[in-house]
């Protein structure tokens, strides 16, 4: 149960976008058996104020780990072994569940996958959206019940009145992803992150809320952290992309450049996965999983899947050490032995 505040609500600035930095973060599960790579291991991610940065991979990459880690989420058995990750300077692993509970709806907000599955069957719209503006801003419940309104009618909700007396179970899909976003952004936060938050929406409601999404960002100059493997979400949205695979970042940059001269195999193949059909008219499928790189290791984690090392004759390079993060251009790095650089563009010269 909470306490009414007794302090009055004061007017609050737009939301500055906040510095987000990970620094060789390292997610375990420490009771599971010994052996294969952790879930997310040695990741190196920044976004700056007011930037949307797309997080990507299949399935088991680790990228909503990474999140969880973010916002101090993490599920039962997993905890941070090794790096850091700052918020405005500020180191989040070492701040105390008080603290993050603070910073939580306040500094840092979420959407998680499956909005309705995420919100409080017990309690009404009204209730949820405005739970952040008597917590972290100082409302009273009578102002908050306001406020929620004025956020629930900002988001798109038509009859927002009716709409913050109602029950998740009477949310359609997209209006449930809305009520999320207007709880989100009623604590005003420097950081957004976003899981997935088109899943499971038809293809009108999805563009519908990216459109969404993108307005808020640019009105509160709000930074984004998107975590998606929907590459079409990526090139509407995205102003840098991170492609991460097996724990790690494995290619990074901008946009625009990422989608225009993708360096790394697993990039390319993503992107051909994305395609509706090949040119033979055959669905595009990236052989194998990410489970036969769990288990390595040594060597480029992406080796089993690639074809590339073998037709450029690095199979054994490729087998023995791990590329690291290096620039392939202009504000653009890739893990990968066959990516240019200024000694692999003279060893490629004779391939």
């Amino acid at each position: 149960m909470h306490l009414r505040p007794r302090t009055s609500p004061t007017p609050s600035e737009p939301a500055r976008g906040a510095e987000l930095t990970i620094s060789d973060l390292r997610v375990e599960f420490p009771g599971r058996p010994a052996g294969g790579t952790p879930p997310v291991d040695g990741l190196d991610l920044t976004v700056r104020p007011g930037q949307i940065v797309a997080l990507v991979g299949e399935s088991g990459s680790g990228k909503s780990l990474t999140a969880l880690a973010v916002t101090g989420l993490l599920p039962p058995g997993a905890r941070v072994t090794a790096g850091h990750v700052t918020l405005d300077k500020e180191d989040l692993a070492g701040c105390s569940d008080r603290r993050m509970n603070h910073i939580r709806g306040n500094r840092v907000a979420m959407l998680f996958q499956q909005p309705k599955a995420t919100l409080d069957p017990t309690a009404t719209v009204c209730g949820q959206v405005a739970e952040p503006l008597w917590l972290h801003r100082g409302f009273n419940h009578r102002q908050a019940r306001t406020r929620a309104v004025e956020l629930l009618r900002d988001v798109g909700i038509a009859d927002p009145e009716r709409v913050a007396g109602s029950y998740p179970y009477q949310l359609s899909g997209g209006m449930a992803q809305r009520v999320m976003i207007a709880a989100a952004l009623a604590g005003d936060p420097g950081l957004l992150i976003a899981d997935e938050p088109t899943t499971a929406l038809d293809v009108t409601v999805q563009a519908q809320i990216l459109a969404l999404l993108r307005r808020k960002q640019q009105e509160r100059g709000l930074s984004v952290l998107l975590i998606t493997h929907d590459l079409g979400i990526v090139a509407s949205l995205a102003d840098r992309v991170a492609v991460m695979y097996a724990g790690r970042i494995v290619e990074d940059g901008t946009a625009p450049e990422i989608f225009a001269d993708p360096q790394h195999p697993y990039t390319r193949a993503l992107l051909r996965a994305s395609l509706l059909r090949s040119e033979d008219g055959r669905l595009y499928s990236i052989a194998g999983s990410t489970a036969q790189s769990r288990s390595l290791d040594h060597g480029c984690r992406f080796r089993p899947r690639c074809s590339v090392a073998e037709e450029l004759g690095i199979s054994r390079e490729c087998e023995n050490t791990e590329p690291t993060l290096h620039s392939c251009g202009s504000d653009h790095n890739s893990r990968c032995w066959a990516s240019p650089t200024p000694d692999t563009h003279e060893r490629m010269a004779g391939v």
